[in-house]
């Protein structure tokens, strides 16, 4: 296997105003990233400052915005807000900060290390990694596809099982880089696989784990958009669906999941938004084929814990999204496993997670994977992880954090599983 270029990727979450001659990278060169507290919540101001900035980075909230702004914006962007903070100097240089890991050649086949936790990949080395530690427990893996991008790439993943053979107890589902700049979640959800793998002979509560339940495991959901963010722009969020009429390119997958896809507020009806939901629910292929597969669980031996991985904010998030006056039927057992999944997280290396209902305790979404997977899916529980960090990093998480991201959360996750 193959360990190509390490890249730590930035921050974003945004407008598609910063648009690439075709073949050339985006030069974030001189832009800075700003933290703004808004006066007021405006829908005015923000429509001003979404139309000024690159990027917002986290769409959705109003209180406090992180944007990338070109350099002659700077000053027009600040003059809208009560207040601003630099989060980062020059963008462009924290990209070329960026280390570049050496050409490291692994023989084809065999299971990967854990080393490989120690940087970020290009997207054809995720698909080798994949196949990779498949290969080395060929008696309970197999590879799974659900469905094909915009592009044509397939999405793919790992089924994982225990005692009882493939197929014979409920299911767990993890899902990876819906958004493409989260490189971190796509590192997490991978780490859930090799844990699983690597450890079932010889750790008890990972042989409890796979024997109580699948797994389903797809790292990457919106492979166009990773892509697209390690060749043209490391800020890009959405997958690569062009709109009739329109320049702007792509759908928020997680807006675009058909259940409450209707209700306004949490997501955009504008193409060029970061959050725009599509033309018509589930009409993003890639959720089609997501949609399918939860169906498929949920209908086979039904479907007991969806975790969703994102970054970044530090949230353990539950149903639902699309009314912060709607509780999902569990709420407390929800808030019981997060509020253990959360203390496990912080004794590991004391980080601090915020737990509840996705509406109420972070903003309104709508069409999105959890509020889909609870009431369509039937899944017992449905959570989204918000990974490191607050803000200090955003999506520029540094290599150097992948370990203790990915350690602290499995220690989060086990405790999930082990109590669904």
């Amino acid at each position: 296997m193959k360990s190509l270029l390490l890249i730590s990727l930035l921050l974003a979450d945004a407008l598609s105003f910063v648009v690439p001659r075709a073949g050339q990278e985006v030069d974030y060169s001189g832009f800075k990233a700003l933290r703004l507290k808004l006066s007021e919540q405006s829908e005015d101001i923000e429509a001003q400052i979404e139309e000024l900035a690159a990027h917002v980075l986290n769409p959705g909230r109003s209180e406090l915005l992180d944007v990338v702004v070109a350099p002659e914006n700077v000053d027009a962007v600040t003059a809208l807000a009560a207040e601003s903070t630099v989060i980062t100097e020059d963008v462009g240089a924290a990209f070329k900060e960026e280390t570049l890991a050496t050409k490291d050649e692994v023989s084809v086949a065999a299971v990967p290390s854990e080393t490989w936790f120690t940087a970020y990949h290009p997207y054809a080395d995720h698909i080798t990694f994949l196949r990779d530690l498949q290969s080395g427990f060929t008696s309970q893996s197999e590879i799974i596809t659900t469905g094909t991008s915009v592009q044509g790439r397939t999405l793919t993943g790992i089924h994982i099982w225990g005692s009882g053979g493939k197929g014979s107890k409920p299911a767990v589902l993890f899902h990876g880089t819906v958004h493409a700049r989260e490189w971190i979640s796509t590192m997490t959800v991978e780490y859930m696989a090799w844990q699983l793998l690597t450890k079932y002979s010889t750790n008890s509560t990972v042989k409890a784990m796979v024997d109580k339940f699948d797994f389903y495991i797809i790292p990457i959901v919106n492979p166009d958009g990773f892509v697209y963010s390690q060749t043209t722009d490391r800020l890009w969020r959405k997958n690569r669906q062009t709109v009739s009429g329109n320049s702007c390119v792509g759908r928020d997958i997680n807006r675009n999941w058909p259940y409450k896809w209707e209700v306004t507020g949490g997501a955009s009806t504008n193409p060029c938004s970061e959050t725009y939901k599509g033309q018509a629910a589930g009409d993003s292929p890639e959720n089609k084929g997501l949609v399918a597969h939860v169906n498929s669980l949920r209908d086979s031996k039904g479907l007991t814990l969806y975790i969703d991985f994102h970054s970044y904010g530090q949230y353990i998030l539950w149903p639902y999204g699309y009314n912060c006056n709607v509780v999902v039927d569990n709420d407390a057992q929800h808030r019981s496993l997060a509020t253990r999944a959360a203390s496990a997280i912080r004794a590991v290396s004391g980080t601090r997670y915020t737990i509840g209902p996705a509406c109420s305790t972070l903003y309104a979404t709508t069409g999105d994977s959890t509020d889909y997977t609870d009431a369509v899916g039937q899944s017992t529980y449905s959570y989204t992880y918000e990974l490191r960090d607050t803000g200090n990093y955003g999506f520029t998480l540094p290599a150097s954090q992948i370990q203790p991201t990915i350690r602290e959360t499995w220690e989060g996750v086990v405790s999930m599983v082990r109590d669904a």
